[in-house]
């Protein structure tokens, strides 16, 4: 059992501190729909973002998904990548 304290102050999110891993796992878990309803923008954003941090094989899957996606839904998983990069 934990016997301590955590201070909340200076935790940050598990998004915030996310490696490429992580981003690829979130895009995963959206474009398989293993935790809901598949999202191809989610599943496109958080590829985008594993590839940007160094996951090569994010790029291929965020290709897979753009393949199923309309150029609107594309545009915007970008800006919501972006508006993720701004805010991390």
């Amino acid at each position: 059992m934990f016997q301590g304290q955590i201070n909340l102050d200076s935790a940050i999110s598990a998004e915030a501190a996310a490696n490429a891993d992580v981003l690829f796992d979130l895009g995963m878990l959206h474009a398989s729909g293993r935790q809901g309803p598949v999202n191809l923008i989610a599943a496109h954003k958080w590829f985008n973002l594993a590839a940007v941090k160094g996951r090569p094989d994010a790029i291929a899957m965020r290709r897979e998904v753009a393949e199923m996606m309309s150029d609107a839904d594309i545009a915007a998983a970008q800006r919501e990548a972006r508006a993720w990069m701004t805010a991390h």
